[in-house]
């Protein structure tokens, strides 16, 4: 499984979160902690907030400790809103356009986890695409195909309801010719403005997630895994919720696609 970093408050350099601290998401690239695998070396990206509404973009294959340059952007760029991932494949192939975070107009989407059996429903998940929205399908991955949905889904005006009725669509695929596990999911989004946060599962081994305000930062991180080893101050994330984060308040919702997916 990824692990990934987000990131929302007073404009700091993104090196704060993504490699500055002893347990910074490029040390988690090899050194994971909280999930089945240490490593995480399939690519990895970043999407960061600035003075336009659409977010910059940065992505490539390479394992991120190996990247000169992502430290020096990281070193130089500064936001008050972004979004970082390292990936660990489950299937689908090593490029750019299967990296995260994936970009739409204003939206920033990542996401860590998977859909138990994907791969003999991927027809059915693209089929969960609009025609209008197809054209940003670049990639293969179900990460891309659950973005896409949600925004056809109502994203812009709902996020939460919107996310949830497109995991639930690919619940109900999972379940009809999937395989167990049928969702674990964490993931991250925002329209530039709020950050959202979701963790959920079918069973019980949802993936981990964690969210911490920071005085010195005059900002929230919310994480896969702490940023530093035996820090303080990490509040887990509960399973089966939907996290809004402005400033340092945070408002917490249900998430429940699997009503959604028992009742279609």
């Amino acid at each position: 499984m990824c692990r990934w970093a987000a990131y929302t408050g007073a404009p700091i350099f993104l090196e704060e979160i993504v490699s500055r601290p002893g347990h910074s998401l490029i040390h988690q690239s090899h050194c994971a902690t909280e999930c089945k695998s240490s490593i995480n070396a399939d690519g990895f990206g970043l999407a960061w907030y600035g003075e336009k509404p659409e977010p910059g973009l940065y992505r490539d294959v390479y394992p991120a400790w190996s990247d000169p340059n992502l430290r020096s952007l990281t070193a130089q760029v500064k936001s008050h809103l972004f979004l970082a991932h390292v990936r660990a494949s489950t299937g689908t192939a090593t490029s750019r356009n299967n990296c995260h975070p994936f970009v739409v107009g204003r939206w920033t989407f990542m996401h860590n986890g998977q859909i138990g059996g994907y791969d003999r429903f991927r027809r059915d998940a693209d089929m969960m695409i609009p025609d209008a929205l197809y054209p940003h399908r670049k990639g293969a991955t179900d990460s891309e195909a659950l973005f896409l949905a949600a925004l056809g889904e109502g994203l812009d005006d709902d996020p939460r309801g919107a996310l949830e009725r497109a995991v639930a669509r690919l619940e109900v695929l999972s379940r009809t010719k999937g395989a167990a596990p049928h969702v674990r999911l964490t993931a991250a989004l925002s329209d530039g403005k709020t950050l959202y946060a979701v963790r959920y599962a079918t069973d019980d081994a949802a993936p981990t997630l964690y969210h911490r305000w920071s005085d010195t930062r005059g900002g929230m991180a919310v994480v896969s895994e702490p940023l530093e080893t035996g820090e303080g101050g990490w509040t887990p994330i509960a399973a089966g919720t939907f996290t809004e984060f402005n400033g340092d308040s945070v408002r917490v919702l249900p998430f429940a696609p699997k009503r959604l997916a028992e009742a279609a």
